[in-house]
This record gives C-alpha cells, sequence and structure tokens, in this order.
C-alpha cells in the first residue's frame, strides 16, 4: 500500500488545477485518472470559451468563481504561453420582444461586478460583425477563447514542477474511511491511502461520492449527464467575437464560437443523456439551423455535424438552478474528503479559482 498525503482523483482540468495549487503549498500530491491522458471528458470537449459570469445569479459559487477565474486563467495564459484570444462576446437581442431580456442580463452582470458591460444598437452591432442580425446586442468585451489542451498540458507540467505525480490507468473501485485517512483500491490492484482525499471525478464524481459513503440522492447530490452538440461550417468567416443568444434555463443556448483559427462551429444543443455516448447523428440539424438563422444567416446544408461532449450537472431536467457543490464533508462524517459534483460550465473558466477555493479549504 502506498501513503500519500493528498490524493486527487480525476485529471481533467479541475483536477489537474487543484494539483497544481495543492502541490505549491504541500508534499506528496498524487493526481489519479482512469483515461489514459487527461482531459478525455469534458475537458477536452467543450466550446473553449472563456466566460464573464454575466449569466448566474448574484452571489453564487458560479458567478464568483467564473468571474475570479476570468482574470485568473488570462493571465495565466500570457505568463505561460498558452495561446488564447480576448474576443469580447455580443449577446443578441433579435426581437424588440426580447430587448427588455438583454437589459435584464446586463444589470445581472453588473450585480456581479462584470465592469464594461455595454447595450449596443442594431449599426453598432453590424459594426462588430457586418453579418450579425440583431436589434440590440450586449457586448461583454471579458469573454475569449483558450486553447485547452494547451492549458491541460501546462497544468500536468506545473503540478509536476512541485513534485506532484500525476498517474493515469487508475480507475478507482472502492474506497474505505479509516479513522483517519482514506483507502482507495484500484481496478489494477494498486492501493492508496491517503491523509485528505479530493474528488474531481467530472462526469464519475457521484460515483467517488458513493464509494466515500454518501447518500448523493438523500442529500440531492445525483448528478445528470447532459449531452451537447456541436455543428461547423466553411462558409461563415471572418467572425472576430463571440456571438450568443439569450440564455435558456439549461444552458447559455447555440451561440457561435470561434476558434484560434478562426473557424466557425455552433453548439452546444443540451439533451439529457443516461449513457455516455460521444457519437453524433443529423437528428438536431434542424434544430440548429432554426437556431443559427435568428441571428446570422446560413443555408441547412451548409452546417456539418462536429463533436459533442457531455456536461456532470446537478441541475436536473426540471430543476432550476443548481450551483458548484464543493465542500468538505465533516458534517456528512467524512473529514478530509472535499468533494467538487456539478462542476459544469463555467468550470473551464473557473478552474484556476476553484482550485483556489480548494485550497483555502485544505488549509482551513
Amino acid at each position: 500500500m502506498e501513503k500519500v498525503n493528498v490524493l486527487i482523483i480525476g485529471a481533467g482540468v479541475i483536477g489537474l488545477a487543484v494539483g497544481k495549487a495543492l502541490s505549491e503549498e504541500f508534499e506528496d500530491v498524487v493526481i489519479v485518472e482512469q483515461e489514459k491522458s487527461f482531459g478525455r471528458h469534458t475537458s477536452s470537449r467543450n466550446s473553449e470559451v472563456i466566460h464573464s459570469g454575466i449569466h448566474y445569479p448574484q452571489s453564487s459559487l458560479k458567478a464568483r468563481l467564473c468571474l475570479e477565474g476570468n482574470e485568473m486563467l488570462y493571465d495565466f495564459a500570457q505568463n505561460h504561453n498558452i495561446p488564447y484570444k480576448k474576443t469580447g462576446k455580443i449577446v443578441v437581442a433579435t426581437s424588440e420582444e426580447e430587448i427588455p431580456d438583454l437589459y435584464a442580463l446586463k444589470e445581472n452582470g453588473e450585480k456581479n461586478n462584470i465592469s464594461g458591460l455595454s447595450i449596443i444598437d442594431e449599426s453598432e452591432c453590424k459594426k462588430l460583425e457586418p453579418e450579425i442580425l440583431a436589434v440590440k446586442g450586449l457586448f461583454v468585451p471579458i469573454s475569449g477563447i483558450i486553447d485547452t489542451h494547451i492549458l491541460m498540458q501546462k497544468l500536468e507540467s506545473e503540478a509536476e514542477k512541485n513534485d506532484a505525480f500525476v498517474v493515469y490507468d487508475m480507475k478507482v473501485i472502492s474506497i474505505r474511511k479509516t479513522e483517519k485517512t482514506y483507502i482507495v483500491e484500484f481496478s489494477n490492484e494498486e492501493i492508496f491511502e491517503a491523509n485528505i482525499l479530493i474528488n474531481c471525478g467530472g462526469l464519475y464524481c457521484e460515483d467517488i461520492a458513493k464509494m466515500v459513503g454518501i447518500a448523493t440522492i438523500e442529500n440531492n447530490l445525483k448528478i445528470h449527464w447532459c449531452k451537447g452538440e456541436y455543428f461547423k461550417t466553411t462558409k461563415i468567416k471572418n467572425i472576430e467575437h463571440l456571438i450568443y443568444p439569450l440564455p435558456s434555463y439549461i444552458s447559455c443556448g447555440i451561440h457561435l464560437a470561434i476558434n484560434l483559427n478562426g473557424e466557425v462551429r455552433f453548439g452546444p444543443n443540451a439533451n439529457y443523456v443516461d449513457e455516455l455516448n460521444y457519437k453524433m447523428t443529423e437528428k438536431y440539424k434542424k434544430d440548429f439551423f432554426k437556431a443559427v438563422n435568428k441571428y446570422i444567416k446560413i443555408e441547412e446544408e451548409n452546417l456539418n455535424m462536429d463533436d459533442c461532449g457531455i456536461r456532470a450537472k446537478l441541475q436536473g431536467p426540471n430543476d432550476n438552478f443548481r450551483d458548484f457543490y464543493i465542500k468538505e464533508e465533516s458534517e456528512k462524517g467524512y473529514s478530509n474528503f472535499i468533494n467538487l459534483m456539478g462542476i459544469d460550465s463555467p468550470g473551464l473558466t473557473a478552474c484556476l479559482s476553484i482550485a483556489e477555493e480548494v485550497r483555502r479549504i485544505v488549509k482551513s
């Protein structure tokens, strides 16, 4: 049995960021991951957008950690030569009826302390993006895009510089609490004993919590998998900004994103699923066509399947907003177990601020 001080389960962008932060201050930090490399699921299957935090309720963890993480992520990218671009974002009102919602979104963003928000009229929208269809827009200057693969690569290397270990092909099969430690068994017959255990399991975070002993249903911690698909096009070029519709109740809507090469993609949509399946069909193509054509014109034949991802949400199909769950679980009888659940969007943006939140919990 190998003894470690801090054991982090999961090497997505959150687990890697937590590993980097804790290894700066604590010895013997180990990150374990069941896949053969980092970020094989949600962390590498998303829009790669750096969010602002305008959508989230005031005083929520998502609002605070998104705004803190936004600034931290730009600084980290700048200091470590990670490709990124502060593009700015235009949230569009495509009819007069949507204008009050646009102003309400601006007000919510200002209450979340996001600076620089401005309502722009149709001519200003056209000036920024000539192809855009909007009667008004909300310009959000701090939104942007980042190369998530290179970000995770850098987080891993920085953690390893601090003498942390990242170990792959380590699927957890059981966790047992002793008086002061956690005994974690893996499918390859390895056994670790950890003083501090941190659940960054992403899609599998509920499984990890259950193994520890937490009754997830009774504690309102059931995880719902929500699949988001993307379509792309080569017919729309020279877009400089992210373009978003007004948000729906479970997502930010099918938006136009660009990557660092300037290529255009649309998505994600949001559909709850019961299995981990990254296959795509054209089932939702007409939905994409209808949604996209509200703010930019494109022919249906020019929409092509791109990719998809799955998010681990605490918010179920008929639920209202659910916040990140980041908590040390002494109240449930599991001291030194730090449980991160439902880290969906804006988890990428907030990865460094979430890591600082975990650091504060570990130190307290």
